[in-house]
């Protein structure tokens, strides 16, 4: 099975080896992407997000899914010392840096329950994957026609943090001001609900995110400074040629 839609306004693709797995899996796959797309969107002003923002929900009310999304937040906003937040003062409630990472590793799921063994599930660059190695390139984050290196990937997720697709658009929630420590982050871990969750986390701390991400158990971690230095944990898996882009 191989698919490619555009889902939460980014190119979703889904390869699986197994023979045996039905096309009813990918289906599910895509329909909870756009399920999610609908419900958490903060630019959708019917989501569950946006009705909770404005006060048209209260906490009671919310559904569990965004039970969970809103504490993953707070947990990450307390961990980071408020350089994560999806509350910004003066925005409206942004919890995408979370929901995007929690979705996909939902989906891949979904998979695993559907008999996947061997698949890869790449949204926007954040990959989930099982039953490799598969090799994952990451991006230079200077020159989009050139890698910085390659990763091994079996069992678990990888995820990037940067400005070169979205210009300066983490913010660090202690200063209210762009996160500019950093060019580019990338997180290594056993689910993309943490891998991408901890990659946009430690890329708004700046350059001390990066030792703070390598201090979570189970994380590896991949970094560029503003400067151009490149800084990576003894645990990050080099490998050979690509077979997706972070």
């Amino acid at each position: 099975m191989h698919r490619v839609e555009h889902v939460m306004s980014f190119p979703v693709s889904l390869r699986v080896d197994d023979e045996d797995v039905p096309e009813s899996a990918g289906d599910a796959v895509f329909a909870w992407l756009r399920e999610v797309d609908a419900r958490f969107s903060p630019f959708r002003p019917d989501s569950e997000v946006s009705r909770y923002d404005r006060g048209e929900l209260e906490s009671h009310e919310l559904s569990d899914d965004l039970v969970e999304v809103l504490d993953l937040c707070e947990h990450y906003r307390i961990a980071t010392g408020g350089a994560f937040d999806a509350w910004l003062p003066g925005r409206r409630l942004d919890p995408c840096a979370v929901v995007k990472g929690w979705s996909v590793q939902r989906a891949a799921e979904l998979l695993k329950a559907a008999g996947a063994r061997r698949f890869v599930l790449n949204a926007g660059g954040d990959v989930v994957a099982a039953g490799g190695p598969w090799r994952v390139g990451i991006r230079h984050p200077e020159h989009a026609d050139k890698l910085c290196t390659v990763l091994e990937l079996t069992d678990g997720a990888v995820a990037t943090s940067a400005r070169y697709e979205r210009g300066d658009h983490i913010i660090d929630g202690r200063t209210g001001l762009p996160a500019t420590g950093l060019l580019s982050l990338t997180v290594v871990a056993a689910t993309l609900t943490e891998a991408d969750s901890v990659a946009t986390a430690a890329f708004a701390m700046g350059v001390k995110g990066i030792e703070w991400a390598a201090s979570l158990p189970g994380c590896e971690v991949f970094a560029v400074d503003a400067g151009g230095h490149v800084l990576r944990t003894e645990g990050f898996a080099v490998a050979g040629k690509t077979a997706a882009v972070a």
